[in-house]
């Protein structure tokens, strides 16, 4: 079974800006909340669309995931007949330090000025140097995840 296990950050400053060396714009919106899943279409760049299922508990260090490509136009329409307004916009920017990637997102609109790093490792008790950018981890806290947000 896919599993994913990431830590999430808030961002302390913009000093990580300079490192970033991919910027991609993505729409993800969220199907209607189930107790055993979170569904989620992503839109990247207005180009490419991926289908996600994740168990429900947002707050878990690491947690099952499956994604899928689908063709841009169904996720349109998923976007819009599933999803109404449980949708995030952000900019995520890809981040090289320490020997790992960060994924740091931007989010646009009603949950801007909220940045979010996030560190995907391959074991939960994986060392991770800290970069000087890095804020208080939000990892356990359910405020912070997408599907969260999507609903305020």
């Amino acid at each position: 079974m896919p599993l994913e296990i990431e830590r999430k950050f808030l961002v302390a400053n913009d000093s990580w800006r300079p490192r970033a060396t991919t910027v991609t714009t993505l729409v993800q919106g969220y199907f209607q909340r189930r107790d055993d899943a979170c569904i989620r279409i992503r839109i990247r760049d207005g180009a490419s669309a991926r289908l996600t299922i994740k168990n429900a508990h947002p707050g878990l260090l690491a947690r099952a995931e499956f994604e899928y490509p689908i063709p841009l136009d169904q996720a349109q329409q998923l976007l819009d007949q599933f999803c109404g307004q449980r949708l995030v916009h952000k900019r995520r920017h890809l981040v090289p330090c320490h020997g790992h990637t960060w994924e740091i997102d931007e989010f646009l609109g009603r949950h801007a000025p909220l940045v979010i790093a996030e560190i995907e490792l391959d074991t939960p008790d994986q060392p991770f140097d800290r970069p000087d950018w890095l804020g208080t981890e939000v990892t356990g806290d359910i405020r912070y995840a997408n599907e969260t947000l999507a609903n305020f």
